[in-house]
């Protein structure tokens, strides 16, 4: 069966997905931002709203009543927008430096690439960091045989995650359409709903994304009944999120493509 009877295009976020398992390098850098500002985050709270662009993800911390009562604490007053502008000044060297750090792609990842294009499709790409925050990401990725053909940043559309625009820019960039024909890769909950939001088939990404939250080294050492359980929880948020279909890591995609393909 060829894919490309039914899909033209391929949309893979970063962090979780393609590269960093564990979608540990935003996690990092949020929860040294906001230290530095005298706040302390949990990891809990710094995931919950992974895959927005980063200056949303910021504005929902600040949000939470309890980051907005420990600012409070530590300012004298409430987050104002002024205040989210002066932590994304501290993030953005720090998520550089961590998302370069950890831009080590997933086993299988470049490979599964390189059988979609094979098989004629296109491969897009879409992430919450700001370009700056790529550049790193997008060379190490290259070394390691990575190089889509299209990215969207954070802050080139009007809006992020979990709206569709990122999706519309690449699609009317590369010449696509219609969106049915268009496949959405994401690990986190923001961004299967982008993928919905679209039109798209969506597959999440249960095993190295935000939703264990863990190290291939840290997820492999857990007994297996917890890797499961963990990795279950993760693909049942996903798809509670809209995902269509979800699988462990991007290495499964093509296979898991093929019978999609096959079942018409």
């Amino acid at each position: 069966m060829k894919l490309s009877k039914f899909f033209d295009l391929v949309i893979f976020d970063w962090a979780g997905t393609m590269v960093d398992f564990g979608c540990t390098a935003p996690v990092i850098a949020l929860l040294e931002a906001y230290r530095r500002r005298g706040v302390i985050l949990t990891e809990a709270e710094a995931r919950r709203d992974m895959g927005k662009a980063k200056i949303d993800h910021v504005r929902a911390l600040f949000a939470m009543p309890r980051i907005a009562a420990a600012w409070a604490a530590q300012t004298g007053g409430s987050a104002t927008e002024r205040d989210v502008k002066a932590v994304m000044l501290e993030l953005e060297p720090l998520m550089r430096a961590q998302a370069a750090d950890a831009a080590t792609l997933i086993d299988g990842a470049a490979a599964a690439v390189d059988a979609l294009r094979v098989a004629g499709l296109k491969i897009g790409s879409s992430t919450g960091y700001t370009r700056d925050m790529m550049a790193p990401v997008l060379e190490r990725a290259a070394a390691q045989g990575y190089s889509p053909d299209h990215l969207v940043c954070s802050g080139e559309t009007p809006q992020g995650r979990p709206s569709p625009l990122m999706i519309y820019k690449a699609c009317a960039e590369l010449g696509v359409w219609p969106l049915a024909r268009v496949v959405k890769v994401d690990d986190a909950e923001a961004g299967i709903a982008e993928g919905r939001a679209a039109g798209c088939f969506t597959v999440g990404v249960a095993a190295s994304g935000n939703g264990v939250g863990l190290t291939a080294a840290a997820l492999a050492a857990l007994p297996s009944v917890q890797r499961e359980a963990r990795i279950d929880a993760s693909g049942k948020a996903l798809l509670a999120a809209g995902a269509d279909i979800v699988i462990a890591t991007v290495a499964e995609l093509p296979a898991a493509l093929e019978r999609v393909s096959a079942a018409g």
